[in-house]
């Protein structure tokens, strides 16, 4: 146990100055309190009070199944790696409280329609200015720019969050398979980051969370495959034959995989598993790819979703006009009015526009509304924070009558 209390991330640390560092110094408040909780455990309350987390719960992990209450959505996939990591961090001697508020951070960044819906928005933005949108960098662009908290006097902040929990969020990719995991020597500026997995984390909590994020997933989209008759018993037999290790279900996956990385994890040879943990997760990951992700019951819905998506954006991009832009969109509330002013409210959180008052804002400016690019990335980031259930909503508003 306490295999790692050496290298964690506390104040004997080399790193814990960087790991502390955010953008601009805490508010003041009059209530004295500001040594009452840790840095990382300030990121947390911060995280758990956005309105990003708060739509996590109707957000899609895999499965787009609003009317079913035991499909596991975004929010239950966060509490599950919350859970993992904590378990992991606590046993190996490493910063539980930064395991926390980075697990809860992790997927902010997702849109709704889970991974699909991801996809899409890629295809978009990379259409209309030439970038490729994934949900690590968009998770680091809301907490940086986009979720905002009303401090003590009564404005709108930036949640400013520390460097060591934002970089667990870009770093946290967890569809790759390295045999080992080692935490990044260097505070790299996190703007450099052009890909999934471009650099390793800069923290072993980080790297916790990353390895967290993948033994979380595995067996939980077996179970919920099964309730959503994508899986027969028959074919879950066979893949129990196939790892021949343990029953296959969610609890049994994840305590096995947990258990094997702790006993084989060392700051010497990082965080690992044994050669046949890595055989199993393997051979679970390939059968979900096979017999989950790609099943043709799931095509119809990822035809919906790329339908709702463009539409809503193209609605939207059509009422571009430079200075005239807010006053097109006001027009278009005639038509659809929840989309149309709740868009125009949305926007003057980041731009200078006509309903920005000034005195109730203190975070940054984002977007110049009369450069037709700048626009186009509002309109994904506003698409982006949308969950499955308000953006149906939106679409339906569009197309009816």
């Amino acid at each position: 146990m306490k295999k790692f209390e050496n290298v964690a991330t506390f104040k004997n640390n080399p790193k814990w100055k960087k790991a502390c560092q955010r953008e601009t110094e805490l508010y003041s408040h009059t209530y004295g309190l500001t040594t009452m909780r840790t840095d990382f455990d300030r990121d947390y309350t911060r995280i758990i009070n956005s309105n990003a987390y708060k739509r996590l719960r109707h957000k899609t992990q895999v499965f787009f199944s609003p009317d079913n209450d035991h499909i596991c959505t975004r929010i239950e996939h966060v509490n599950l790696v919350e859970s993992v990591s904590y378990t992991i961090a606590s046993y190996l001697g490493l910063n539980t409280e930064l395991t926390k508020a980075i697990s809860v951070a992790h997927d902010l960044g997702h849109s709704s329609f889970g991974h699909q819906g991801e996809k899409i928005l890629s295809t978009i933005s990379e259409r209309e200015y030439g970038e490729t949108f994934w949900h690590e960098k968009n998770g680091l662009h809301f907490v940086d720019n986009i979720e905002l908290l009303i401090d003590f006097e009564n404005k709108k902040r930036n949640l400013d969050l520390t460097y060591a929990v934002r970089d667990g969020i870009i770093s946290h990719c967890g569809e790759v398979d390295e045999e080992s995991l080692i935490p990044r020597k260097e505070a790299i500026d996190l703007k450099d980051y052009t890909k999934p997995n471009q650099y390793a984390p800069y923290t072993w909590e980080a790297c916790v969370v990353k390895i967290a994020d993948k033994i979380s997933y595995i067996g939980r989209d077996i179970e919920d495959a099964k309730m959503m008759q994508i899986l027969s018993d028959q074919e879950i037999q066979k893949m129990k034959k196939m790892i021949q290790k343990i029953d296959i279900n969610h609890s049994n996956i994840i305590n096995f995989l947990t258990v094997d990385l702790c006993k084989n994890s060392s700051p010497e040879k990082g965080l690992q598993f044994s050669k046949a943990a890595r055989e199993m997760m393997k051979t679970i990951k390939d059968f979900n790819y096979q017999k989950i992700y790609q099943h043709e019951k799931i095509a119809p819905s990822i035809r919906y979703f790329k339908l709702v998506m463009n539409e809503i954006f193209c609605c939207l991009k059509n009422e571009f006009a430079g200075k005239c832009t807010i006053y097109h969109l006001k027009k278009l509330a005639r038509y659809y009015p929840n989309l149309a002013i709740e868009f125009v409210t949305w926007l003057s959180n980041y731009a200078e526009t006509e309903d920005r008052i000034a005195s109730e804002y203190h975070n940054k400016i984002i977007y110049d509304l009369q450069k037709k690019e700048d626009y186009a990335r509002a309109i994904i980031d506003y698409i982006s924070g949308m969950t499955d259930q308000y953006i149906i909503q939106v679409y339906d508003e569009i197309v009816r009558f």
